[in-house]
Formats: C-alpha cells, sequence, structure tokens
C-alpha cells in the first residue's frame, strides 16, 4: 500500500521560512518522481515544485522560483519544500504526489498517489 504523509505546515509571518516533508512508503521502484502542489481556498489546485525520480532536474512555478526548493533524500524516503521568504499568496494547503515525470519547462506529469495535506498559513 502506497502512503505519502506531509508535516512541517504550520502558521508564519510574511517573509518567514518553513520546511515541509513528505514520507513515502511502499513504492515498488526508488524511481517515482515526487511532486509538490497547493490548493489556496477558492482555487484550483497548482504544481509547486517537482523533481524527476531519476535525474536531478526540477521544475518550479513562476512565483516561487528562488524562493522554494525542492530535495529528496531516497535513505530516508523523504521528500523536502524549503520554502523562504513566504508570502501572504502562498498560503495554501500543499499536497505531495508522486509523479510519473517531472519536466523542468511544463512541470509534473502522471500523479498516482496524493498525501492529505499539510497547511501552510502566513499572515502579513
Amino acid at each position: 500500500q502506497v502512503q505519502l504523509v506531509e508535516s512541517g505546515g504550520g502558521v508564519v509571518q510574511s517573509g518567514g521560512s518553513l520546511r515541509l516533508s513528505c514520507v513515502f512508503s511502499g513504492l515498488r521502484s526508488g524511481y517515482h518522481g515526487i511532486g509538490w502542489f497547493r490548493q489556496a481556498p477558492g482555487k484550483e489546485r497548482e504544481a509547486v515544485s517537482c523533481r524527476d525520480g531519476r535525474d536531478p532536474k526540477t521544475y518550479y512555478h513562476h512565483s516561487v522560483t528562488g524562493r522554494f526548493t525542492i530535495s529528496r533524500d531516497n535513505a530516508q524516503n523523504t521528500a523536502y519544500l524549503q520554502m523562504t521568504n513566504l508570502q501572504p499568496s502562498d498560503t495554501a494547503v500543499y499536497y505531495c504526489a508522486t509523479v510519473v515525470t517531472c519536466s523542468w519547462s511544463q512541470g509534473p506529469y502522471g500523479m498516482e498517489y496524493w498525501g492529505n495535506g499539510t497547511l501552510v498559513t502566513v499572515s502579513s
């Protein structure tokens, strides 16, 4: 059974930082890509970042480029999203998901398994 569990969300002031974690288990290979997504109130879910499973290419939404960093520790079965200089517009529920592939220009494709999300609230 595949499981992804996010943690690390919380309330932070504008300009602050948070690191989200996504612990994954039950995947049959170590080559799944991982993506981070977010859904703000009243908005559609959007891809924030992804990292391909087989090579280190990454994608970032234009609104987070230079502020967010995705990483992965396969030994710990954990993916991370380091978020800095957070803004109120970053307030959302953040989800991680497995992705079949991650294009550095187009983003993630083939999301299959999802976590339940972790809430990030940025106050002004």
